[in-house]
């Protein structure tokens, strides 16, 4: 082989090993760009659906390292009453923000139902409040259903208290002090009725108001 040709040979080797390495990096790209609009799509779907996207991991309870100033949800009762959450001051109220749809709230309710029963009363309780657009007929066909009879219902239909209390996803707690103070949140789902977590609960109840000090 004369060296004309051997170097006519060495030239196409690389001009192949050129296109190779080209066709390589768009196949990465397409990869990446695939995999991006992918992890995208339930995101998008969930939003569609509802604003507020589901959480399916457990969560962890955040206390606050100053107290902040809860906003005066407005909701209502089951007959139809409306409410508004300064008229839980007084107690220390854990917010649980849940919906009809939302898988990991409705395995939380039960835990949540267990804790009202156990702590519930002159200084304790539970607000389990629904965001089912629908109104509270949705939320107290479930809890009948499931024969959760310790949680009162209540239902937020406009969805407000999502927007208002910042939450990132449902379900999201929200545990505020007798002065309508948050505290400490938990986003995600959580055995709310747990050694733990109870005791955490109490600790908040056995603080004194601001009144008291």
């Amino acid at each position: 082989m004369s060296s004309g040709e051997e170097a006519q040979k060495v030239r196409s080797g690389l001009s192949q090993l050129a296109r190779l390495f080209v066709l390589g990096l768009f196949a990465a790209s397409a990869g990446i760009l695939c995999a991006k609009l992918l992890s995208e799509i339930p995101g998008s779907l969930n939003s569609a659906r509802n604003p507020a996207a589901e959480t399916q991991s457990l969560g962890k309870l955040i206390t606050l390292s100053q107290p902040e100033q809860a906003p005066d949800l407005a909701f209502t009762a089951a007959g139809g009453t409306a409410h508004r959450l300064s008229e839980w001051r007084g107690k220390v109220v854990l917010v649980n923000l849940w919906a009809t749809w939302c898988a990991p709230c409705k395995e939380e309710l039960p835990s949540l139902d267990r804790l009202q029963a156990k702590l519930g009363g002159d200084t304790f309780a539970v607000l389990a409040l629904s965001t089912d657009k629908g109104g509270p007929a949705q939320p107290k066909a479930f809890l009948a259903q499931e024969g959760l009879t310790h949680l009162a219902v209540y239902n937020d239909s406009s969805m407000g208290a999502i927007t208002a209390l910042k939450a990132e996803g449902l379900p999201t707690s929200v545990i505020l002090d007798k002065q309508g103070r948050e505290v400490a949140r938990l986003i995600g789902p959580a055995k709310w009725d747990s050694p733990e977590l109870a005791a955490k609960i109490k600790a908040f109840m056995d603080k004194k108001s601001l009144s008291q000090q």
